[in-house]
């Protein structure tokens, strides 16, 4: 498998470009008009999901499926062609029979299981989550970047055989891709040419992807700049945004102008625009589901961390 060959995108398309939408504080007030501006310059992506409350008291970190105007919102999102994605069963911890529920729950509203997936900093159920996302050395240097966030140094237990909160052997029968690192680069693909891949080291998860970082809108309008999209272009590259369309993107009249301009200039180039399950797709059918050697683990870890010391995201 030649990983450096360049994509010929369907279409004969110049790039791929695609947002992974995690729902965290996410209302039907503050994300629709966003969707909505995105359908008008024909783009679709991936609208994760809350499928159940939280429960047990837990405060409400945005609104779920369990909500009917807002699941009759996510399905008319789907309708229209975006992809709705998971972000774990509630925006608190959830035991394994809840995150069962959760799934079955997505798979009645949706029609399918998870194509894509994102784990919830406090959701402790995560999947190779905290100081887990990484190998050996690595995790001590993780342990020592996060040590004030107190959700990145907790134990998270979704892969820990005979835990309460252990799903992994549901996660790589119902979850088709999830994602673990971001990066400063806007060519995801440039930074994580493996992907999606597999880790044998993490075997609950079928296919790992990566993203490229703009958590709120000054960061995500950073990373699609003029020159960042012009170099996107002219690289042939892909790629997935990851981001919280409740941080900022929508004020009080309107979106954030300078989000509406740069994602306008964006729509008009010649890019595939689709969800991120779909790009993965077609990633895996030109190349296969990449299978990480030890090496090529150290080096996307050491590649993570030199972006993340330069960026600080997540």
């Amino acid at each position: 498998m030649d990983l450096d060959k360049r994509i010929a995108w369907p279409d004969g398309r110049a790039f791929a470009f695609t947002i992974f939408d995690d729902t965290d504080r996410a209302t039907l007030e503050n994300v629709a008009p966003v969707y909505d501006f995105l359908g008008g310059l024909e783009l679709r992506t991936t609208k994760s999901v809350w499928p159940l409350e939280p429960g047990d008291g837990a405060a409400h970190q945005g609104t779920s499926c369990e909500d009917p105007e807002y699941l009759s919102w996510t399905l008319d999102l789907q309708r229209h062609g975006f992809e709705i994605g998971y972000h774990g069963a509630a925006s608190s911890t959830a035991s394994r029979e809840k995150v069962i529920r959760a799934l079955d729950s997505f798979r009645g509203h949706y029609g399918h299981d998870p194509l894509s997936m994102a784990n919830h900093p406090l959701s402790g159920e995560s999947i190779y989550w905290g100081a887990d996302r990484v190998s050996a050395i690595h995790r001590q240097i993780y342990r020592a970047l996060t040590w004030p966030n107190v959700p990145s140094r907790q134990a998270f237990r979704g892969h820990r055989a005979g835990d309460p909160l252990f799903w992994g052997d549901i996660c790589i029968q119902r979850v088709r891709y999830v994602r673990n690192f971001t990066f400063s680069q806007t060519n995801t693909l440039a930074a994580c040419p493996s992907m999606p891949y597999h880790d044998p080291k993490r075997p609950y998860v079928a296919a790992w992807f990566a993203a490229s970082e703009g958590a709120e809108v000054n960061a995500f309008n950073s990373r699609i700049s003029e020159v960042n999209q012009d170099r996107l272009e002219s690289e042939g590259g892909a790629c997935i945004m990851y981001t919280h369309f409740a941080y900022g993107f929508s004020e009080s009249t309107d979106l954030q102008p300078r989000f509406k301009e740069l994602m306008g200039r964006l729509a008009r180039k010649n890019g595939w625009f689709v969800p991120v399950a779909t790009l993965l797709d077609y990633l895996a059918a030109q190349r296969g589901v990449t299978v990480l050697t030890t090496a090529g683990r150290h080096s996307l870890e050491r590649a993570w961390f030199r972006s993340k010391l330069r960026v600080g995201h997540t």
